[in-house]
């Protein structure tokens, strides 16, 4: 069977690990939403500016697309944050699974600020948890803690997508 999965979550969760180790445990493609901003949205992160929806609405878009022009199983890592912006990516792919990496905002800070080399600083963390909208309650999500371990996380995810839950 394949699957079209979305690792979604706030900055420091740990999507792109999690989407890495699926699409590799699934025998997929990996799509990293960072690598699709655009220039622009690469420049305002690193200087410190959130991103709105004017930003956000053309990636979406683009991923989306690229997700669903995927023949097999793929993974996409995007933050996903807003339910607006999932039910995008779902418009392109409508059996899209959700896997959220719940991550309290202690720890993202601490996460993000450990980052070496990375456009996204610390001072956006907060921006995350402001502009997100928890997934609970949408049709064929799974919640995952994001402090657990990489393999308690892939465990938990396969077994879910075996279980049938998430047909």
């Amino acid at each position: 069977m394949t699957f079209k999965l979305l690792v979604m979550g706030v900055s420091g969760s740990g999507k792109s690990t999690l989407a890495d180790n699926l699409s590799r445990a699934l025998g997929g493609v990996m799509i990293e939403g960072d690598d699709h901003h655009t220039s622009a949205n690469r420049a305002k992160m690193r200087e410190g500016v959130a991103l709105n929806d004017e930003d956000r609405i053309p990636w979406l878009n683009r991923i989306g697309t690229l997700l669903a022009a995927q023949s097999g199983t793929a993974v996409l890592s995007c933050s996903a944050l807003k339910r607006s912006y999932r039910e995008l990516l779902r418009q392109r792919v409508p059996d899209l699974r959700l896997v959220f990496l719940n991550l309290d905002r202690t720890t993202a800070f601490a996460r993000v600020a450990q980052r070496r080399g990375h456009e996204f600083p610390p001072c956006l963390v907060e921006s995350q948890f402001d502009a997100l909208e928890s997934p609970a309650g949408e049709i064929d999500v799974l919640r995952v803690e994001a402090t657990q371990t990489e393999i308690a996380q892939l465990t938990e995810v396969m077994r879910w997508l075996r279980s049938g839950l998430a047909e």
